[in-house]
This record gives structure tokens, sequence and C-alpha cells, in this order.
């Protein structure tokens, strides 16, 4: 897959305390917000009423004793929602990058019509959407206990197929080029697995990496998906919860995937996505304090 940049407008926790000397200088460090401000009126996920499980990746504590600095991190689903107050509200934020994982079709079917003179620069790869479809065929005609099978199956297909945009976030991470955005179109599967690969980076410890998955429950909309939500429209009630549901056997099936990696957790970090230990202290400097 090629990197685009859509002039549509458009993933053991790692359990590293590194003692590599590194500082990141005040010019290369992003500004960002010591805690949520009480301007911005938000535990978690924004207020933002055409927003889809745009939640801030924030606070979350590490295995250093260290936090995730808020304000620099947020993880969605399509921001093709947003109304004019959603937009002066994330003028605040200062969005430097948006990486959209979404296919050819979902970036054409929901642009964002970001104002003039506000949009972030977007890096997105161009690539068919059925070659997430194909994991999910003949839904009618199984069990949920099978469609969930069937998730657990899916994701680390994501997460091999996604690596090269997975590899790129990171590099847009390492450039220091936030605040930044990632996100699909429900927030949930690529976008779950790449918060994931984000926070184990970071040395969060694997529960609360899990947690941050499971959240989507609370935040998911099935009504602001679009596309999809027809498709999920069509298949019996039972089958669409576990669908449009985020579970724990999903995330985990990547971490089976990230453990079994010869080396662990560190070695899968370094060989599958380039980020060695000087890039993981950069990392942790630059997003965490």
């Amino acid at each position: 897959m090629k990197i685009s940049r859509s002039t549509a407008r458009c993933f053991s926790g790692l359990l590293l305390v590194l003692t590599l000397p590194f500082e990141v200088t005040a010019a290369e460090a992003p500004a960002a917000l010591p805690q949520p401000p009480a301007q911005y009126s938000y535990d978690r996920a924004l207020p933002l009423d055409g927003g889809q499980n745009f939640r801030d990746l924030g606070g979350y504590p590490t295995e250093d004793h260290r936090h995730v600095r808020w304000g620099l991190l947020f993880r969605s689903g399509s921001l093709h929602g947003f109304t004019p107050a959603d937009f002066a509200y994330l003028k605040m934020l200062g969005l430097q990058m948006e990486v959209d994982f979404r296919s050819t079709q979902e970036r054409a079917a929901e642009p964002t019509d970001w104002p003039t003179g506000q949009a972030p620069r977007i890096l997105a790869d161009d690539y068919d959407f059925a070659i997430l479809g194909r994991h999910m065929t003949n839904l009618q005609d199984m069990t949920p206990d099978e469609v969930q099978a069937k998730m657990v199956e899916m994701y680390p297909v994501i997460l091999d197929q996604f690596n090269g945009q997975y590899r790129r976030l990171f590099d847009q991470l390492l450039a220091g080029n936030a605040p930044l955005v990632f996100h699909c179109s429900a927030g949930r599967d690529r976008t779950g697995i790449a918060a994931a690969l984000v926070l184990t980076a970071l040395g969060v410890p694997r529960e609360t990496v899990i947690q941050d998955y499971l959240l989507t429950n609370r935040y998911f909309q099935l009504a602001q998906v679009g596309p999809a939500a027809q498709t999920w429209g069509k298949i019996p009630p039972a089958m669409a919860k576990v669908m449009v549901s985020s579970a724990r056997p999903s995330i985990e099936a990547v971490f089976k995937v990230i453990d079994g990696y010869p080396g662990g957790a560190k070695a899968y970090l370094r060989d599958r996505l380039g980020l060695d230990q000087l890039k993981i202290a950069r990392l942790r400097a630059l997003y965490t304090e």
C-alpha cells in the first residue's frame, strides 16, 4: 500500500523501564495539557456533538511511574459528523496530524470537511475495504459465539495487514507531529489495535491498555457509523451486538501475537515497528511525564 495525503479532506504490555539518557528539547516537545483543563470538561471522551468515540489517551499511568500526557494523543472513529461547534472546539486542541486508517471507499463516502485553515496534515493509504470484509462473510449462518470467534481471528490479521500504517503512525509520533488523532470508521478495530501499540510502547500496563480498548463499549455510537451501520442493520440483532462490541478476547488475540514473537513485546516493537530502545525512549520523553 502506498502513502497518499488525502486531498478529499479526509496496537506482556511492554514492561520496559529504560534508563537510557534521553532528552527532548523544549523546541521538540509538543505542548501538552498537564491534565484535562476545566474548560475542556471531559473525562476521556471529548464532548463533540458529531464525534464518534473521540478520546484522549492522556493520564494513563506507566510502569516507570509516569503518565501519558494529556492533549497530545487522540483516538477516534470517523470525523465526518463534526458540527461547526465541534470544529470550533477542536481548534483549541491545535491538531497537527490526522492519521486515517480508513479505506479508499470509506474516506470517499465520509470525508471530513475541515474549515479553511484548520485542517491538519493528513496521512492515509489507498486500499480496498474488501480486504477487511472478506474475513466476515456468511454471518447470517453463524451463532453469536461463532461471530465472536471470527472477530478474534480477524484481529491478528489486522495487526499484520496494517503494519505499514502503524509504522508510519509511529514515524509521525517520533517526529513530534502532535497533537495527533488516529482513527478509522468506528474507532474500535484498526484504531483499537493502534492505541494498544502506542500505549504499550509508552509503557502503559497491559490491563490498562485492555481497559482503554473496552471503553469503546461506552462511547461507540452505531448511528454515526454511516455505511457500515447499514450492513449491520441487515444481520440478526444478537450478531449485530457482537459486531459492534469491543470484546476482551479480540484485543488479547493481538497481545498473543506480540507475546509469542521471538523475544516478546520488546522484540516485536523493534522488529515489526522499527522501535529500538532509543526510539522507545524518545516516545516516552515526548508523550509521558
